[in-house]
């Protein structure tokens, strides 16, 4: 039996100000399998970001469990099971791009011989092997994307975390981001929660896409895509029925519609 990654039980998060509150997240249940890409997506602060931000141990439910791997969000971040990427890529102006993606790693005092292996092995994956010594200003948009997925999967972690890494890219590179992130994630075998606005790039990336509601966020429902039997998750996928299917679902979801049968989870 695959075990989980992440398990969301009756989450609620409450925002306190002095005269009023606001209830960003109410009775939110999701697991995320290992190696298992889900998508979080729903309208302009329905929560996704703050569900993310609770599995990162950046803030606390106000109600509920949460687990990751079996043990407290903050435990879970101590232990370094997670890596971590936001939309802007966060850049050290001043350091290399070896040096951005070795930070995690300098700052653990992981041996300087055994932290150039792996930032040698990360650029190679992200395909950036010849800009090492490179300055981020001098890199492309997409180019410094790649460079802060390297920086996120320094340390090996289990699981991804990523809130719209590519929604400030033009529509070209973000396609070609996808793709890398598909090649990248398949190969290093972490599960990715992943929050974006965009339905196309949710069932182009994912196993699963949870469907979130208008304030209070809770989920409307999950629907399942990828490519079918045979098929690869490739640039051809784009033009599959499979792909155009997952769009509608989402879509009619999005739009306040019952859930559709073909696809999509009972919950």
């Amino acid at each position: 039996m695959t075990s989980s990654a992440v398990v969301a039980s009756g989450i609620g998060r409450v925002f306190t100000a002095k005269k009023s509150s606001t209830i960003a997240l109410t009775d939110v249940e999701l697991s995320v399998a290992e190696g298992e890409f889900v998508s979080l997506i729903g309208p302009s602060g329905c929560g996704k970001s703050t569900l993310l931000r609770l599995i990162a141990d950046l803030d606390a439910p106000t109600s509920g469990t949460l687990t990751v791997f079996g043990k407290g969000a903050r435990q879970a971040r101590l232990d370094h099971d997670y890596g971590i990427a936001f939309q802007q890529a966060g850049l050290l102006p001043w350091r290399t791009v070896a040096d951005n993606v070795g930070l995690p790693l300098e700052v653990h005092k992981v041996a300087r011989a055994q932290r150039r292996a792996r930032v040698d092995q990360l650029l190679e994956m992200v395909g950036l092997a010849d800009f090492a010594k490179h300055f981020p200003d001098q890199l492309s948009g997409g180019m410094q994307q790649r460079v802060a997925i390297a920086r996120a999967l320094a340390e090996s972690p289990r699981l991804l975390l990523m809130d719209e890494p590519f929604g400030a890219l033009d529509e070209i590179t973000r396609e070609r981001m996808q793709a890398e992130l598909v090649r990248i994630t398949k190969e290093t075998g972490a599960a990715t929660v992943f929050v974006t606005h965009s339905i196309p790039e949710a069932v182009f990336l994912s196993d699963r896409v949870v469907v979130m509601s208008p304030r209070p966020g809770r989920i409307v429902d999950i629907v399942t895509t990828g490519p079918g039997p045979g098929r690869t998750r490739d640039e051809g996928f784009r033009d599959t029925g499979e792909f155009a299917a997952g769009i509608s679902a989402v879509r009619h979801l999005l739009h306040g519609g019952a859930p559709q049968p073909v696809g999509v989870e009972d919950r």
